[in-house]
């Protein structure tokens, strides 16, 4: 009987696995490659990423609107960090000639050895709690299960 009332599509047991493993599996993961890097390079994850991003970026510089934007951070709270990262010489911020209140990241020299030295035990410990753990169908399953969520959440973002 129909009454109008809309019900709620409960997870099978093979989905609510899938979806309880994964959110596990994200919540021990992200909580041991961050305590790698800050073990191993003194860097938090927001560190990495902004030293990663920054390195990256076409000359080596980024606009703070863009960091955030790729970041899925609010201006203000990248600034706040970009500042604590500025007091300990890692990057720069400098002005948008064409911009008056925009403003670029750029790494300094030390932010620079410091992303070339954390990279290399970064990706290792990303390999040893991940990649290597996978074999190579269940790695490209993986990616494009991956890849499908995240631009259907592109796509659903305003």
């Amino acid at each position: 009987m129909d009454d109008g009332v809309d019900r709620p599509r409960w997870l099978s047991k093979e989905e609510d696995r899938a979806w309880r493993g994964y959110r596990r599996m994200q919540l021990l993961l992200n909580r041991q490659i961050a305590r790698d890097l800050a073990r191993d390079a003194g860097l938090s994850e927001a560190d990495y990423d902004v030293l990663s991003n920054v390195s990256e970026a076409p000359g080596g510089s980024m606009r703070l609107t863009e960091l955030a934007r790729h970041m899925r951070w609010s201006k203000s709270r990248l600034s706040h960090h970009i500042t604590r990262m500025e007091q300990r010489g890692l990057v720069v911020r400098g002005e948008v000639a064409s911009d008056a209140r925009g403003s670029v990241i750029s790494l300094t020299d030390r932010g620079l050895e410091t992303i070339r030295q954390a990279a290399p035990g970064h990706v290792e410990s990303v390999r040893r709690h991940f990649v290597d753990l996978l074999t190579p169908a269940q790695l490209a399953a993986f990616a494009e299960i991956s890849w499908t969520v995240v631009d259907h959440l592109l796509e659903a973002e305003p």
